[in-house]
């Protein structure tokens, strides 16, 4: 009697980051954090004190619920089980990194569902939004910058947070200690862990260069348009936000290309008048790269499926000098390959005639 069968336990997760990655989210939801607490008693953040922990609610709900469904479909473990609460912590580094730069970085004024709506968006494109990378799907949109840009697009009174909300309550020096402590502590993260300096180097090189020619072509003020570049929310956006690792290129090159292109994008966004490009610029870098990844999966396989057919049609057939000797004779006259049973033919006599074999001869004898 056979063994009842039973359900096939779901395939082990594979890890959802490499160790370098997970020290560097890490870092960055301890720096994200300490920066809300200091905003809310120091700084002067003018969002409810209770948005943040309603922002990461929703995150960490719609995350652990998205993983599930989408752990269930592809036949896998949840990558949130298997390691304890450390694992559970570590699974929700960027949807905390997520929920704090969305109610961070944007003012609603007091319609609490309209940042909730922000978190959403930036939570679930990560499983709407993707693209193949080295074989498997991986979203390709910066979360907290499609959820704040989506805000903008939607609701048209809405506004990112006022730059001096970073500042409002410091003075005597201590308002450029905001930034030069992020400057400091965001180069060693990107250098150490996210290697990202090129990406850097390219989108602040590219930013001021987009800041010259606007001021040569279109008679901008080079001073202030430089001068954007001093303020925390500048200096935020490029050291957390930009040097996403999920959602770059890690080569030299395609580093260097993405942050130059954000660069070059959110100086035509400004030649236009386009307010806030700064953010619609990286999703529109973001989406362009999305599709650049599709289409060298799609070419990649179909040059596959080429050089497989070129290999069969070029495979040789086996011709008649290479047939066993011993077999050749039958083969030919029945055109089998071998595999069959035919009987070999009777030898014949110079005249054609079949030659009776030994108890042939003997029958005939009798």
């Amino acid at each position: 009697m056979s063994a009842p069968l039973t359900a096939a336990a779901p395939a082990p997760a594979g890890p959802r980051h490499n160790p370098k990655v997970v020290t560097a989210l890490r870092r960055f939801a301890i720096s994200i954090s300490v920066l809300n607490i200091l905003g809310y008693t120091v700084l002067g953040f003018e969002q409810p004190w209770t948005w943040p922990f309603i922002a990461l609610a929703t995150a960490y709900t719609l995350e652990l619920a998205l993983e599930a469904v989408g752990a269930r479909s592809e036949g896998r473990a949840p990558r949130f089980r298997g390691n304890g609460f450390k694992g559970l912590v570590e699974f929700l580094f960027p949807a905390h990194i997520t929920a704090l730069a969305v109610n961070m970085l944007t003012y609603v004024n007091d319609l609490v569902w309209v940042m909730i709506f922000g978190v959403i968006v930036a939570v679930g494109t990560k499983w709407v939004l993707r693209a193949p990378v080295k074989g498997r799907l991986r979203h390709f949109m910066n979360p907290s910058n499609f959820g704040i840009a989506v805000i903008l697009v939607l609701f048209p009174w809405a506004s990112i947070a006022p730059p001096y909300h970073f500042t409002e309550y410091l003075d005597g020096g201590f308002d450029w200690l905001v930034p030069a402590i992020i400057i400091v502590l965001g180069t060693l993260l990107n250098a150490k862990l996210t290697e990202r300096m090129w990406l850097i180097l390219a989108w602040v090189g590219g930013y001021a260069l987009q800041a010259v020619v606007r001021g040569l072509i279109f008679d901008t003020s080079i001073p202030a348009a430089l001068a954007m570049m001093t303020g925390v929310a500048f200096v935020l956006f490029t050291n957390y936000m930009i040097t996403d690792p999920g959602t770059t290129p890690s080569s030299k090159w395609g580093q260097i290309a993405f942050g130059g292109s954000v660069a070059g994008v959110y100086g035509v966004l400004t030649a236009l008048h386009v307010v806030y490009g700064i953010f619609f610029a990286t999703a529109l870098v973001c989406a362009v790269r999305g599709a650049f990844l599709w289409s060298a999966d799609v070419v990649a396989k179909r040059r596959a499926a080429e050089a497989a057919e070129k290999a069969a049609a070029e495979k040789p057939a086996l011709t008649a000098s290479e047939a066993p000797t011993a077999v050749l004779p039958a083969l030919l006259k029945c055109g089998c390959t071998g595999e069959c049973a035919c009987p070999a033919p009777a030898p014949a006599d110079k005249s054609g005639q079949p030659v009776p074999s030994g108890q042939d001869k003997i029958a005939v004898a009798a």
